[in-house]
């Protein structure tokens, strides 16, 4: 009967350790970045100079500019508040033509899109969508597809972190 008892003892604390181990690991696996859908990079400037300093960097690199809509204007001009929300629109055409004839619903992710938000504390974000999420959300398995896809994840992550740093900075 100890014997059992002991075994039984034995088994649950394995159990018991195999689940801390389980709930260890998922935890580790919330910080992994890779496979998110959405990026978010705290800006050094603030939430104009930030949008600026993009706009710059769409015309120095030779991207096309489509529009910059200001959701907190937007807001004031139906008597609402919002804190600082800007969405600068911008892209490749040549490279988005090439996804959307992979699958054409890539039209409803492209142009490109970064959005800057501002909370009360006064900390600018940069946020955009994880280009590597397309190749889901899109069904995207051709093999120059997903390698201009990943190109357009590093260059929004490069953007994104020349957008994010202190000015006077490059």
């Amino acid at each position: 009967m100890s014997c059992t008892l002991g075994l039984m003892y034995k088994e649950y604390t394995m159990h018991k350790l195999f689940l801390i181990g389980l709930v260890g690991l998922a935890l580790l696996g919330c910080e992994n970045k890779k496979g998110t859908f959405l990026n978010t990079v705290e800006s050094q400037n603030d939430h104009a100079a930030s949008v600026a300093k993009l706009e710059s960097l769409i015309k120095t690199q030779g991207l096309t500019h489509f529009s910059t809509i200001d959701h907190q204007a937007n807001a004031k001009g139906v008597n609402m508040n919002l804190k600082p929300e800007t969405v600068v629109v911008f892209g490749n055409p040549k490279m988005g033509t090439v996804l959307m004839e992979c699958n054409p619903s890539m039209g409803l992710d492209l142009p490109l899109r970064m959005l800057f938000t501002t909370d009360y504390e006064g900390i600018t974000t940069i946020t955009y969508t994880n280009p590597e999420y397309w190749s889901l959300k899109h069904n995207i398995k051709d093999q120059n597809c997903l390698n201009i896809i990943n190109k357009a994840n590093m260059a929004l992550a490069d953007l994104a972190k020349k957008v994010s740093e202190k000015e006077g900075k490059k």
